[in-house]
C-alpha cells in the first residue's frame, strides 16, 4: 500500500497530479481543495496517500491534509458512497463545512453535491454524525490558489466530471468569466473554484 508520497510534482490536471518519486511517475487522483494547495509543476510535494484496491484497478488517492484524508476514510465507509464520489463531496465543500453539515443534520445543503441524493446524505447523517468530533471540525484546506494554465472548456469539462449538467457548468463558468473580465485572465484552478461556487446558485 501506498501510504505517503515524496518527490516533484511533475504534471497538474484539474482532478489528478503525477508526482515524480525516485524516479517513478505516481498518478494520484486528488480534489480541488489538496490541488489548490499544492504548488506549481516542478516543485517538491508531499501528498498522504490512501491506496483503494480493485480486482481490475489500483487507485492513489491524494491528500496535503491529514484531516482531509481522515474525511474521505470516514465517507467511503457510507454504503453508497465510492472513492470517486468521496472525492467530488471533498471538491464541493471544505473539511469543516462537510462536518458541520453531517453534524447538522442539514440534508438540503449535502443534496445539493451532485451524486448526492435523498438516501445518500440520510445515510451520511446517520452513520458520521457521531463520528464527525473525531476530526473536531476543522478549518480545512485554506491554502491560496496557486497558478495554472486553462481555458473555459477544460473547466466546464471538469464540471461535468463532478456530476453537473454541462449546460449549468457553461452558464457557470460564462458567468464567473463576466464577472472577473476587468481582472485579467483566470487560472483553470481559479476558474473551476469560482464556477464551482455560481452553480450552487443557478
Amino acid at each position: 500500500m501506498i501510504a505517503r508520497l515524496r518527490g516533484k510534482l511533475i504534471e497538474r490536471g484539474l482532478q489528478q497530479v503525477v508526482v515524480d518519486a525516485g524516479g517513478v511517475g505516481y498518478l494520484a487522483h486528488v480534489s480541488l481543495q489538496t490541488l489548490t494547495a499544492l504548488p506549481p509543476e516542478g516543485h517538491e510535494v508531499e501528498l498522504r496517500c490512501h491506496t483503494h484496491v480493485r480486482e481490475d484497478a489500483l487507485q492513489v488517492f491524494g491528500f496535503v491534509s491529514a484531516d482531509e484524508q481522515r474525511a474521505f476514510e470516514l465517507l467511503i465507509t457510507v454504503s453508497g458512497i465510492g472513492p470517486k464520489l468521496a472525492l467530488t463531496i471533498l471538491s464541493g465543500m471544505s473539511v469543516s463545512d462537510l462536518l458541520r453539515a453531517i453534524a447538522g443534520g442539514d440534508h438540503q445543503r449535502l443534496q445539493s453535491i451532485p451524486g448526492v441524493g435523498k438516501k445518500t446524505a440520510e445515510r451520511m447523517v446517520v452513520d458520521l454524525k457521531d463520528r464527525c468530533a473525531e476530526l473536531q471540525l476543522p478549518g480545512g484546506v485554506t491554502a491560496a490558489v496557486t497558478g495554472g494554465g486553462g481555458t473555459g472548456g477544460e473547466v466546464v469539462a471538469a464540471l461535468a466530471n463532478l456530476g453537473y449538467k454541462k449546460n449549468l457548468a457553461e452558464r457557470a463558468v460564462e458567468r464567473v468569466l463576466k464577472r472577473e473580465a476587468d481582472r485579467g485572465p483566470l487560472g483553470a484552478e481559479q476558474l473551476l473554484r469560482a464556477a464551482l461556487a455560481v452553480v450552487q446558485e443557478l
